[in-house]
């Protein structure tokens, strides 16, 4: 538990007293990585910036300004479309993502621009059945669920 700095103390001399405190509580021992030499430090140039750079990537966390994280967001989208196993689904990933990329249009971020405008649908659409006719898969258009599920 934090407790406040009582007057008239020095904070150096509190926080020593806290950590003495610590210490004696055993609150220090079994610590992950103990003993040894902090990872990706001992052989990179010193970066003072380290700590939050792994904590953000433990975390999963992007640095990239909005704009440019929906440009790689955009650019996933139509992998993800390509490989769709249905029209539908095709849709669905394209609208979505053309749903973002107007927002953002009429919201500019601060930061670089974004450099996209939505997508037409109906090109990826048939760019996915050609893509699946070169291939052999399927014949015709079964693709097109109107509910039932089928692909």
């Amino acid at each position: 538990m934090t407790e406040r700095k009582p007057p008239g103390v020095s904070f150096e001399s509190w926080v020593d007293r806290q950590i003495h405190d610590a210490e004696a509580r055993g609150e220090f021992t079994e610590l992950p990585g103990a003993g040894k030499p902090l990872p990706e430090i001992t052989d990179t140039p010193y970066d003072e910036l380290w700590w939050i750079k792994r904590k953000m990537a433990r975390e999963g966390l992007s640095v990239l300004p909005p704009s440019l994280a929906l440009r790689k967001e955009a650019e996933d989208a139509l992998a993800a479309a390509s490989a769709a196993p249905s029209e539908r689904t095709v849709r669905r990933i394209v609208e979505d993502i053309n749903a973002k990329i107007r927002e953002m249009m009429f919201k500019p971020p601060p930061g670089p621009p974004l450099g996209l405008k939505p997508y037409d649908v109906e090109k990826i659409v048939r760019d996915w059945h050609a893509a699946r006719e070169a291939r052999g898969v399927g014949g015709g258009h079964p693709e097109r669920e109107t509910g039932s599920g089928a692909a």
